[in-house]
């Protein structure tokens, strides 16, 4: 059941809509491994908090990457609890199926392209430095052909006349979030 699951979430949802294949290989290969070792813990009877605590460690030291989004960290963490799960409610088949049903239902949602796919964020470097943030704004828009929501300026090179602006802005082509 368990590796049904993670072969849902990692090649029908995640590879489908983002295409990293380096992360779909770290999602179903951290979901086995959780699953296996939390059941040799249930049968062993160790305490499974140490089983917790060093998943944990390991997760946090993989997730601080900055090439990893805060979306494929949802990710990371759904594989987590799906081996969890799937280790965990082994003697309860029916309800890891149900758990395993409404974690897959809500990423399917959660990170459905037509929910908010037409929003987008993006690290902009201008060649120009703006000194009125309205001229900013329409800058970005007019370069984006876009909607700009907000943006933040991250750093200002006077010498080299440069500018760097973290943008999240709306397409307006209402199908540009399908993949």
């Amino acid at each position: 059941m368990d590796l049904v699951a993670i072969i849902l979430l990692a090649y029908g949802l995640y590879y489908r809509r983002h295409h990293r294949r380096d992360l779909l290989f770290a999602y179903i290969a951290l979901n086995v491994g959780i699953f296996a070792v939390v059941s040799l813990l249930l049968v062993q009877r160790v305490d499974i908090a140490v089983g917790f605590g060093l998943f944990g460690v390991l997760s946090i030291i993989r997730l601080r990457s900055s090439e990893i989004t805060q979306q494929e960290i949802a990710y990371y963490f759904v594989a987590i609890v799906l081996g969890l799960v799937n280790g965990i409610a082994a003697a309860w088949p029916l309800t890891a199926l149900l758990l395993n049903g409404v974690l897959l239902a809500v990423m399917y949602i959660a990170d459905h392209p037509g929910l908010l796919g037409r929003t987008r964020h993006q690290l902009v470097t201008l060649d120009v430095v703006h000194a009125d943030p309205e001229a900013l704004r329409v800058d970005l828009e007019s370069r984006l052909r876009a909607r700009v929501l907000q943006c933040e300026i991250t750093q200002v090179d006077y010498v080299r006349d440069v500018t760097v602006v973290d943008v999240r802005y709306v397409t307006p082509n209402a199908r540009a979030g399908v993949r």
